[in-house]
């Protein structure tokens, strides 16, 4: 303990040493008597410090602790390997210095001093201490590592001198494990000289992480053991706002400590020829503390082995890693943030209403709903999409019978392959897109007024004529087949002693000749969309897509351009495919008009030239009604 009696700069750096010492007396006492608390921990049932008891989360933090109480200490040089001698120099009543030499051996339990004296259980009554090889002058070094195996944040260092405090040293800070080293504090006689820095810095909230250089300390009671203690918020303009500067929360947070002892303080007795005058410098320690808290950003009261078998914190708020840095799985809908003491910072699950295992986290989401959510699921499943999985993906409608978070909670859209004419329906009502004429959820019958017919393009028409019997019935309800059967029969068989009717059928393609168009009615080409059986006739809807040879004097009411029309056939002459028409093709039609016959459309016959059309054709049939308005067909 510095006296103010030795010199008068004892301000804040001895009230200080006061108050590390009177805490280090403490967290001994509690290290020492941790065993008894443990016996009666199991017996009680104490609240969690990180939960209010109505359950809302508050900051919370690990017991303050001596970091460094029972860890191992590498120390680059340390005596007795082999044996050597040390002396210890003390002053008379006359002032007289006086010198009583002592060996230092490793191998003799009472003569050793190994570095693990540092760490242990400090008793003022009995110190053990750690020596150094005696004089290890500049420029070698002697250097002292402690490895915390944890982040930890730090308040202070001490250091409880057995010999004389050093002319220079220096502590450093790693944050990666021992990788690479950051200047905390330097000491010496003489800062300019030794470490190129002023003794008496300004620190401002620009250079907080700025490692000071003082004297202080090496100039008091040389001879004496004593105790160097360095604050690590002594003096920085933020201390008192630490919860709101990351600067200084990077600044005192270490994993490993480093004391380099740079120069011995021998007063130029290493010059003098007196006997044990090299022997009597050296450093030795009898206490290495590291007053800190485990460094859990608010959101743990404790640090336990993790499972492989490193230090870590017991998480709390929905947050993992070893010093609680970042959220669990799963919690991303608010960004992560240390524990302040207005606000806990609790990491949020995401809100994939039971449907995603996975979700993360949107900056720009975040910030549009005004900073209170941000996570997107990722992977919905039960077939659900969206960034909370909240609708139903194509192709499935939203079950109003069971909530959003059922695994079922959408239905497949199910429309009929026919009637519809897609498979994806309206996600919240369920109703398939129908054709025309066909109604239902699923577009599975005809509507009012509709029958069912054998094409798959319009399964459902609006026949011509409708008798009065079904009339009074109703409309007609026909349910669909999975699949339209093919249409047309087999050619009708010979009935015996009346020949074959088709004989006369002629099944090869006609070819279409300037000649024949000239002699027919009209030219067409129409795709044929259905049929319908009428008496001894079958009835073609067909679309009319390219007229090149009109009727002439025909009622203007009658639809022979383009548009849909009706083609009519005899039934026995469909029967010998004379002519023969499949639905869904497109077709050339040539044939005449029958002038007594009332029905609307075209009407052929066997004579009519049918032929499946062709993409070339439609520069032959151009010059072909060229030719006609010329008047060529009259000559």
């Amino acid at each position: 303990m510095v006296s103010c009696e030795v010199t008068r700069r004892c301000s804040w750096s001895f009230r200080l040493q006061v108050v590390i010492l009177a805490g280090l007396v403490f967290l001994e006492n509690v290290a020492a008597t941790k065993y008894i608390s443990n016996m009666f921990s199991a017996q009680q049932n104490a609240p969690d410090p990180c939960y209010e008891e109505s359950s809302e989360p508050i900051r919370c933090v690990p017991d303050f602790v001596n970091a460094a109480f029972g860890m191992e200490v590498v120390a680059s040089s340390t005596c007795g390997s082999p044996p050597s001698r040390y002396c210890k120099s003390t002053t008379d009543k006359d002032g007289k210095i006086i010198r009583n030499c002592f060996i230092c051996d490793a191998n003799h339990p009472k003569r050793k001093h190994p570095s693990k004296y540092l760490t242990d259980l400090n008793n003022p009554n009995n110190l053990t201490c750690w020596m150094s090889e005696p004089f290890v002058q500049y420029p070698n070094n002697v250097t002292l590592t402690l490895s915390l195996s944890k982040k930890y944040e730090l308040t202070y260092i001490s250091l409880q001198f057995c010999s004389a405090r050093p002319d220079s040293m220096t502590i450093y800070k790693s944050v990666d494990y021992g990788k690479t080293w950051i200047p905390f504090q330097y000491y010496s006689s003489n800062c300019k000289k030794m470490y190129g820095l002023p003794s008496r810095a300004i620190v401002t909230k620009a250079n907080e992480q700025e490692a000071l250089c003082t004297e202080a300390y090496s100039n008091i009671d040389p001879l004496s053991g004593a105790r160097v203690a360095f604050s690590t918020l002594e003096g920085r303009p933020s201390a008192y706002a630490f919860d709101n500067s990351p600067v200084l929360q990077d600044w005192v947070t270490a994993t490993d400590i480093k004391v380099v002892f740079n120069k011995l303080n021998t007063y130029g007795d290493e010059e003098k020829d007196e006997e044990g005058a090299r022997e009597s410098y050296y450093y030795a320690l009898s206490d290495f503390a590291v007053g800190g808290r485990c460094k859990c950003n608010g959101h743990a009261s404790q640090c336990i082995p993790q499972k492989d078998g490193r230090l870590g914190c017991d998480c709390k708020h929905n947050t993992a890693g070893y010093d609680c840095e970042k959220c669990k799985p799963f919690h991303f809908d608010r960004p992560w943030a240390r524990a302040t003491a207005s606000d806990a910072n609790e990491c949020v699950a995401c809100n994939c209403n039971l449907h995603a295992r996975q979700c993360r986290f949107n900056m720009e989401l975040y910030t549009l709903s005004g900073f209170k959510s941000g996570g997107v699921c990722l992977k919905c499943r039960h077939n659900t999409a969206g960034r909370s999985c909240n609708y139903c993906k194509e192709g499935y409608y939203r079950d109003r019978s069971k909530p959003i978070t059922h695994r079922k909670a959408c239905k497949a859209c199910d429309c009929h392959p026919v009637g519809a004419l897609g498979k994806t329906c309206n996600q919240t009502t369920g109703q398939c897109p129908c054709k025309d004429g066909v109604t239902g959820l699923t577009c599975n019958r005809c509507s009012k007024g509709y029958q069912q017919s054998k094409s798959p393009i319009a399964p459902c028409i609006n026949p011509s004529r409708i008798s009065n019997e079904l009339d009074k019935k109703g409309p007609i309800i026909v349910q669909f087949p999975e699949k339209i059967p093919n249409p047309g029969g087999n050619r009708p068989k010979p009935t015996p002693g009346t020949g074959n009717p088709c004989n006369k059928c002629k099944k090869r393609s006609r070819r279409l000749t300037l000649k024949r168009f000239c002699r027919r009615d009209f030219a067409i080409s129409a795709q044929v969309v259905s049929r319908e059986k009428v008496d001894d006739w079958v009835k073609f809807t067909i679309n009319v897509q390219n007229s090149y040879k009109r009727i002439v004097n025909r009622p203007t009411n009658d639809r022979t351009r383009r548009g849909e029309t009706y083609l009519w056939v005899p039934k026995q002459d469909l029967r010998c495919k004379c002519p023969k028409i499949r639905l869904s093709q497109r077709y050339l039609i040539v044939g005449k008009h029958r002038r007594n016959d009332s029905r609307s459309g075209f009407v052929i016959d066997r004579k009519s030239v049918v032929i499946k059309w062709k993409d070339k054709w439609q520069r032959r049939l151009r010059r072909f009604v060229k030719y006609e308005r010329r008047g060529k067909c009259r000559q």
